[in-house]
């Protein structure tokens, strides 16, 4: 992944095109493909293949914990981080004076649940000025009615990373509010350091090179009784199966309580297999790789007549850049053309850098973005 030799052996794929929509889409390495097959295997063995299946869980677990800095009791895993979300406000159960903070850089699977007609709640937005969030406007936001603080560690629209040190002393000296996590953007691709956070979620698909079909969960344990999910299932629960099943349900508490039904082993073989790629990998090695491209890719950006709409400052930057321009839809096509693939959605194109990306992607991105800003291209 971090030289052309494991990456063309890794990424075969990678080899015919220049590949920058990691933010949207991760490509797997072989390895997860392996993964796959394993599960088909074991899968032919009818009841005697979910051994092998909930040792593949708990050794998805096991890495899970390992990149969130808890114990494999204190995560699991869900269908996807819109589920995850879902359960979460669940376990809140708001009422009527509560409010939620959001962010207005963040994907809609972690707040559209407030904004459903059926949440009492208030709903009040962190706006960013100039495409960075600033701390004195959520300390003016929080309150003693404050119940949770839903953001992303680096949003999936610009790439702005929150300082997330500051925020979280800035939370707990203005409120008793929960803070929700989510590290989708970050999650394989940045170090974390996640003390002191409530909640962390992230789907599977994107910069930990898992496939669709997931959402992990993290809760510490001093904090599941604040996010143990009321909901219906039977893997969630203490004892589906019992005596007393007809007579009340009891979730087990914390993260256990996102899974509320048999698990999605397919993806936990991937997951486990993805994993475990990014973590022998390693995440400092592949953070340190990515970051010269990252800081390359900037800096040509500034250089060029389009609408730079992520920070001036790669330390405010994980992994994504995103910019504007009249013409965007065209640059893109031009660039899709050229096997060049970033995300144009929303009027902004997107360019995600991994550890599988090198100088020679970030070069021939950015000739061929010159050539579609031409004065001989766009308008054509």
């Amino acid at each position: 992944m971090l030289n052309l030799q494991t990456r063309n052996q890794d990424f075969p794929s990678l080899q015919e095109r220049v590949y920058l929509n990691t933010a949207a889409e991760g490509i797997p390495p072989l390895q997860v493909k392996a993964a796959f097959d394993q599960y088909f295997q074991d899968k032919l063995l009818g009841m005697d293949g979910r051994k092998f299946h909930e040792a593949q869980w708990d050794a998805a677990k096991e890495l899970i914990a390992g990149m969130y800095g808890l114990s494999a009791e204190e995560v699991s895993i869900c269908s996807c981080s819109s589920e995850a979300f879902n359960l979460a406000y669940q376990a809140l159960q708001l009422k009527e004076g509560d409010e939620v903070i959001i962010s207005d850089l963040d994907f809609p699977a972690s707040y559209t649940f407030g904004l459903q007609q059926s949440c009492p709640a208030t709903v009040k937005i962190w706006e960013a000025r100039d495409w960075e969030l600033r701390l004195e406007d959520l300390q003016s936001l929080l309150s003693d009615k404050t119940r949770m603080v839903s953001i992303s560690l680096v949003s999936f629209f610009n790439g702005f990373k929150i300082p997330l040190k500051e925020v979280i002393q800035t939370i707990r000296e203005n409120s008793s509010a929960l803070i929700a996590l989510d590290v989708t953007q970050a999650l394989g691709r940045i170090p974390l350091d996640l003390t002191d956070i409530d909640l962390v979620i992230s789907s599977t698909h994107k910069w930990i090179l898992a496939s669709h079909g997931g959402g992990l969960v993290g809760v510490p344990s001093k904090k599941a009784s604040e996010w143990t999910v009321p909901a219906g299932g039977w893997f969630n629960l203490k004892d589906a199966f019992g005596d007393q099943r007809f007579e009340k349900a009891e979730s087990l508490p914390g993260a256990a309580s996102f899974t509320v039904g048999m698990p999605n082993y397919p993806a936990v073989y991937a997951i486990r297999a993805a994993l475990q790629y990014i973590s022998e990998t390693g995440v400092e090695q592949i953070n340190r790789a990515a970051t010269p491209l990252v800081e390359a890719c900037l800096a040509g950006l500034k250089k060029v007549d389009v609408e730079l709409i992520s920070p001036q400052s790669t330390e405010n930057l994980a992994g994504i850049i995103a910019f504007r321009h009249p013409e965007a839809e065209q640059i893109y096509q031009h660039l899709h053309s050229k096997q060049i693939h970033p995300m144009y959605h929303a009027g902004r194109i997107r360019v995600a850098l991994h550890g599988y990306n090198t100088m020679d992607d970030v070069e021939t991105f950015l000739r061929e973005l010159n050539h579609a800003l031409s004065k001989s291209f766009v308008g054509n």
